[in-house]
Protein backbone atom coordinates (compact mmCIF):
# COMPACT_ATOMS: atom_id res chain seq x y z
CA UNK A 1 0.00 0.00 0.00
CA UNK A 2 1.28 3.40 -1.08
CA UNK A 3 2.16 5.68 2.09
CA UNK A 4 -0.58 8.16 1.53
CA UNK A 5 -3.56 5.44 1.60
CA UNK A 6 -1.80 4.06 4.17
CA UNK A 7 -2.10 6.87 6.56
CA UNK A 8 -5.17 7.61 5.73
CA UNK A 9 -6.06 4.43 6.42
CA UNK A 10 -4.63 4.77 9.83
CA UNK A 11 -6.57 8.05 10.66
CA UNK A 12 -9.38 6.68 10.00
CA UNK A 13 -9.01 3.19 12.30
CA UNK A 14 -8.26 5.46 15.13
CA UNK A 15 -10.70 7.86 14.45
CA UNK A 16 -9.09 10.72 13.98
CA UNK A 17 -10.96 11.34 11.20
CA UNK A 18 -14.49 11.65 11.15
CA UNK A 19 -16.49 11.61 7.99
CA UNK A 20 -20.32 12.65 8.23
CA UNK A 21 -22.13 13.97 5.31
CA UNK A 22 -25.44 14.10 6.73
CA UNK A 23 -24.85 16.33 10.10
CA UNK A 24 -21.54 18.19 9.34
CA UNK A 25 -19.38 19.84 12.10
CA UNK A 26 -18.43 23.52 12.26
CA UNK A 27 -15.19 25.20 11.88
CA UNK A 28 -13.75 27.76 13.71
CA UNK A 29 -13.86 29.51 11.00
CA UNK A 30 -17.40 28.86 10.73
CA UNK A 31 -17.15 27.22 7.73
CA UNK A 32 -19.50 23.94 8.11
CA UNK A 33 -17.73 20.54 6.88
CA UNK A 34 -18.48 16.54 6.55
CA UNK A 35 -14.75 15.80 7.45
CA UNK A 36 -13.03 16.52 10.64
CA UNK A 37 -9.72 15.81 11.60
CA UNK A 38 -8.28 16.06 14.97
CA UNK A 39 -4.68 14.25 14.55
CA UNK A 40 -3.33 14.49 18.44
CA UNK A 41 -5.24 11.14 18.45
CA UNK A 42 -2.16 9.96 16.51
CA UNK A 43 0.16 10.81 19.61
CA UNK A 44 -1.96 8.32 21.47
CA UNK A 45 -1.25 5.06 19.32
CA UNK A 46 2.59 3.97 19.04
CA UNK A 47 2.33 2.63 15.66
CA UNK A 48 0.32 5.06 13.87
CA UNK A 49 2.83 8.15 15.95
CA UNK A 50 5.52 6.04 14.16
CA UNK A 51 4.30 5.90 10.76
CA UNK A 52 3.62 9.32 11.01
CA UNK A 53 7.27 10.03 12.05
CA UNK A 54 8.56 8.17 9.11
CA UNK A 55 6.53 9.66 6.49
CA UNK A 56 7.59 12.87 7.45
CA UNK A 57 11.35 12.01 7.74
CA UNK A 58 10.63 10.31 3.81
CA UNK A 59 8.97 13.73 3.04
CA UNK A 60 11.36 16.19 4.22
CA UNK A 61 14.05 14.85 1.68
CA UNK A 62 11.95 16.35 -0.66
CA UNK A 63 13.23 19.84 0.66
CA UNK A 64 15.90 22.03 -0.11
CA UNK A 65 18.62 21.23 3.14
CA UNK A 66 17.11 23.46 6.47
CA UNK A 67 18.78 23.78 9.86
CA UNK A 68 15.87 23.23 12.00
CA UNK A 69 11.81 22.37 12.59
CA UNK A 70 9.77 24.72 13.83
CA UNK A 71 6.15 23.42 15.03
CA UNK A 72 3.24 25.09 14.65
CA UNK A 73 0.65 25.40 17.97
CA UNK A 74 -0.93 23.32 18.70
CA UNK A 75 -0.79 20.01 17.25
CA UNK A 76 2.32 20.54 15.23
CA UNK A 77 4.41 21.02 17.94
CA UNK A 78 4.26 17.71 18.84
CA UNK A 79 4.61 16.21 15.81
CA UNK A 80 7.79 18.54 14.95
CA UNK A 81 9.58 18.06 17.83
CA UNK A 82 9.42 13.76 16.94
CA UNK A 83 10.53 14.62 13.00
CA UNK A 84 13.52 17.44 14.95
CA UNK A 85 14.53 14.38 17.29
CA UNK A 86 14.47 11.81 14.32
CA UNK A 87 16.79 13.96 12.50
CA UNK A 88 18.53 15.47 15.12
CA UNK A 89 18.07 19.00 14.31
CA UNK A 90 17.40 21.99 16.58
CA UNK A 91 13.37 22.36 17.37
CA UNK A 92 11.27 25.83 18.23
CA UNK A 93 7.36 26.45 17.99
CA UNK A 94 5.36 29.12 17.30
CA UNK A 95 2.20 29.70 19.46
CA UNK A 96 -0.88 31.05 18.39
CA UNK A 97 -0.33 34.33 19.63
CA UNK A 98 2.54 35.86 22.34
CA UNK A 99 2.55 34.69 25.41
CA UNK A 100 0.64 37.11 27.99
CA UNK A 101 3.26 37.53 30.58
CA UNK A 102 7.24 36.59 31.12
CA UNK A 103 9.45 37.82 27.64
CA UNK A 104 5.62 37.47 25.80
CA UNK A 105 7.33 34.88 23.10
CA UNK A 106 5.68 34.18 20.09
CA UNK A 107 8.69 32.16 18.91
CA UNK A 108 9.91 29.67 22.07
CA UNK A 109 13.30 28.11 21.38
CA UNK A 110 16.53 29.19 20.31
CA UNK A 111 18.52 29.70 17.11
CA UNK A 112 20.56 32.12 14.75
CA UNK A 113 19.41 34.60 13.01
CA UNK A 114 18.84 33.32 9.22
CA UNK A 115 18.47 29.91 10.09
CA UNK A 116 16.67 27.84 7.54
CA UNK A 117 13.73 26.10 8.80
CA UNK A 118 11.22 23.49 7.65
CA UNK A 119 7.73 23.83 9.51
CA UNK A 120 5.73 21.28 10.55
CA UNK A 121 2.01 21.14 10.87
CA UNK A 122 -0.73 18.46 12.02
CA UNK A 123 -3.50 19.46 8.89
CA UNK A 124 -4.32 22.38 6.66
CA UNK A 125 -7.23 23.79 6.39
CA UNK A 126 -7.75 27.37 4.72
CA UNK A 127 -4.17 27.86 5.30
CA UNK A 128 -4.52 31.13 7.62
CA UNK A 129 -2.80 29.19 10.67
CA UNK A 130 -0.42 28.14 9.02
CA UNK A 131 0.83 31.43 6.65
CA UNK A 132 0.81 33.27 10.36
CA UNK A 133 3.24 31.22 11.87
CA UNK A 134 5.19 31.37 8.89
CA UNK A 135 5.07 35.53 8.98
CA UNK A 136 6.18 35.19 12.34
CA UNK A 137 9.10 33.49 11.82
CA UNK A 138 9.66 35.12 8.88
CA UNK A 139 9.72 38.48 10.82
CA UNK A 140 12.20 36.92 13.23
CA UNK A 141 14.62 36.43 10.25
CA UNK A 142 14.17 32.70 9.63
CA UNK A 143 14.06 31.41 5.98
CA UNK A 144 11.11 29.49 5.37
CA UNK A 145 12.27 25.85 3.15
CA UNK A 146 8.52 24.91 3.25
CA UNK A 147 5.99 23.25 5.03
CA UNK A 148 5.04 19.38 5.84
CA UNK A 149 1.80 18.71 7.20
CA UNK A 150 -0.08 15.10 7.82
CA UNK A 151 -3.41 16.01 5.88
CA UNK A 152 -4.81 18.60 3.77
CA UNK A 153 -8.25 19.55 2.84
CA UNK A 154 -7.19 20.64 -0.16
CA UNK A 155 -9.11 23.84 -0.38
CA UNK A 156 -8.49 25.67 -3.51
CA UNK A 157 -8.23 29.33 -1.24
CA UNK A 158 -5.40 27.58 1.04
CA UNK A 159 -3.00 26.75 -2.03
CA UNK A 160 -3.38 29.81 -3.68
CA UNK A 161 -1.89 31.13 -0.15
CA UNK A 162 1.21 29.25 -0.22
CA UNK A 163 2.04 29.81 -4.21
CA UNK A 164 1.41 33.00 -3.57
CA UNK A 165 3.85 33.34 -0.99
CA UNK A 166 5.83 31.13 -2.52
CA UNK A 167 5.89 28.11 0.17
CA UNK A 168 6.67 24.05 -0.90
CA UNK A 169 4.17 22.20 0.47
CA UNK A 170 4.28 18.44 1.04
CA UNK A 171 1.44 16.42 3.03
CA UNK A 172 1.44 12.76 4.11
CA UNK A 173 -2.40 12.27 2.77
CA UNK A 174 -5.00 14.71 1.47
CA UNK A 175 -8.88 15.01 1.43
CA UNK A 176 -8.90 12.49 -2.23
CA UNK A 177 -7.00 9.99 -0.78
CA UNK A 178 -9.10 9.63 2.18
CA UNK A 179 -12.44 10.37 0.68
CA UNK A 180 -10.55 7.31 -1.90
CA UNK A 181 -9.69 4.61 1.16
CA UNK A 182 -12.58 5.20 3.22
CA UNK A 183 -15.29 4.50 0.17
CA UNK A 184 -12.82 1.35 -0.03
CA UNK A 185 -13.23 0.41 3.74
CA UNK A 186 -16.97 0.96 3.42
CA UNK A 187 -16.58 4.05 5.59
CA UNK A 188 -18.78 5.66 3.46
CA UNK A 189 -21.92 4.84 1.14
CA UNK A 190 -21.85 5.68 -2.51
CA UNK A 191 -24.50 8.45 -1.65
CA UNK A 192 -22.28 9.89 1.00
CA UNK A 193 -19.78 10.58 -2.07
CA UNK A 194 -21.52 13.60 -4.03
CA UNK A 195 -21.85 15.41 -0.82
CA UNK A 196 -18.18 15.25 -0.01
CA UNK A 197 -17.15 16.15 -3.67
CA UNK A 198 -19.70 19.12 -3.57
CA UNK A 199 -18.14 20.49 -0.01
CA UNK A 200 -14.53 20.78 -1.51
CA UNK A 201 -15.62 22.72 -4.32
CA UNK A 202 -17.73 25.43 -2.72
CA UNK A 203 -16.78 25.14 1.18
CA UNK A 204 -17.71 28.54 1.90
CA UNK A 205 -21.08 27.93 0.82
CA UNK A 206 -21.86 24.51 1.58
CA UNK A 207 -25.08 23.15 3.15
CA UNK A 208 -26.25 19.42 3.51
CA UNK A 209 -28.83 17.92 2.06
Amino acid sequence: MESASKIAQLLLQIKAIKLNAKTPFTWASGIQSPIYCDNRIALSHPYVRNEIKKAFIHDASYFPPFDAIAGVATAGIPHGAILADALGLPFIYVRSKAKGHGRQNLIEGDLPDESRVLVVEDLISTGGSSMEAIEALKKATFQIIGLVAIFTYQLDFASEKFEQNDILVRTLTDYTKLISVAQELKYIDSQDLDLLASWRKAPGSWQPN
